[in-house]
């Protein structure tokens, strides 16, 4: 059953054999000792998604395990959620059950939530939503004090707001993030201060500028930028730029650049092969780039980015995938050594393993 694998007794174990098939798996690189970073064993992840069942007279929270779409799993509680996910799911539930406006033809049930105690909550469903709709939803929000969004086919209602706005501890410093409903954030909010207090450690003391690719909502831009004179982001969303450049305004930094373009497209602009329009107004040439900062998708880096990567000193790589980092490792470890090497444990009880490596080009 999806959530069997979640056993706090048995949590360090499962870290443990993650770290031992990381040090084995790498091995062949001769890296220095590996930094674990644990998670809470409880209620750590942020958000969630469930589809919801109806069942003559009942409704309630179902799961599918992979390979199974027709057989779901109904779900009364989520240990592995947020404290606020796990208190807001029996009241959203008994609220749908009570209202058939709420609850005719609704199938998915979105949460996203804070450590600074936020709460957005998204309801799909396979109908067009009304005036009366508007209205109760707008009672859910009034009565728990959280957002709400409506969605079906080619129809979005926010409420009140879209997004939530996160409040992370990194080295004793507060950050602030708008984190949108549609846009992709960390979801272990307590391992992801973990991790970038990690990159900020790794990054004192270089100067020059950060160049950074796949910016996101500018998670890691927004605690960087204290280390370097300046720093160039790139990023593809749309939604993810507009929330990095609140974000950067939010925290008060302003030596970050973002550029809206694919780190494919800017491997080619840097190495000379391409001119954009977007970049009309950013003078690559005065920059002193001295770090660039890769968290790119499980699919790795391509080959032209490795080959941008490569011409500067320091690199810091943060990888949703070991099998693509360690094929990526084997053309960068020719012009570069593995000066620190870490692992996040972003998903406790899956075989998913965040790592980071910090490398400095070889004398």
């Amino acid at each position: 059953m999806p959530l069997s694998k979640v056993d706090p007794s048995n949590y360090q174990q499962q870290l443990d054999t993650k770290a031992t098939k990381i040090r084995q798996q790498f091995s062949c690189y001769l890296p220095p000792p590996l930094e674990v970073f644990d998670s809470a064993p409880l209620n750590y992840r942020m958000r969630a998604e469930f589809k919801i069942w109806h069942d003559n007279q009942d409704s309630h929270y179902v799961m599918f395990k992979p390979g199974e779409p027709k057989k779901p799993y109904r779900i009364e509680s989520f240990p592995i959620g947020s404290s606020i996910i796990n208190d807001l799911m029996p009241m959203i539930m008994n609220e749908i059950k009570q209202q058939p406006q709420l609850k005719e033809k609704l199938f998915q049930c979105e949460f996203l939530t804070t450590l600074s105690g936020e709460a957005l909550v998204t309801l799909i469903y396979h109908k067009k939503l009304d005036d009366e709709w508007q209205s109760l939803a707008r009672s859910l929000e009034e009565k728990f004090n959280i957002g709400i969004i409506g969605r079906s086919r080619k129809q979005k209602l926010v409420l009140s707001e879209e997004f939530v706005t996160e409040s992370l501890q990194v080295n004793e410093q507060t950050f602030l993030f708008q984190q949108v409903e549609s846009g992709f954030t960390q979801p272990n909010a307590g391992v992801n201060q973990k991790m970038l207090g990690w990159a900020l450690q790794q990054s004192k003391g270089i100067g020059g500028d950060l160049i950074e690719l796949y910016c996101g909502n500018g998670n890691f831009t927004a605690v960087l930028a204290q280390n370097f004179n300046r720093v160039l982001a790139t990023e593809i969303s749309k939604t993810s730029v507009r929330s990095a450049l609140h974000n950067f305004n939010l925290n008060g930094i302003d030596n970050v650049c973002v550029a809206r373009m694919s780190s494919e497209e800017f491997s080619s602009a840097l190495l000379g092969e391409r001119t954009f329009r977007r970049l009309a107004d950013i003078d690559l040439e005065s920059y002193q780039f001295s770090t660039v900062l890769v968290d790119p998708p499980r699919a790795g880096l391509d080959d032209n980015t490795i080959k941008l990567i490569s011409r500067f000193d320091n690199i810091i790589y943060i990888s949703c995938n070991p099998n693509t980092l360690h094929d990526n490792l084997s053309s960068i470890c020719k012009t570069h050594n593995i000066e620190q090497f870490a692992i996040f444990d972003q998903f406790p009880y899956t075989d998913h393993i965040e790592c980071g490596v910090m490398l400095k080009r070889k004398n």
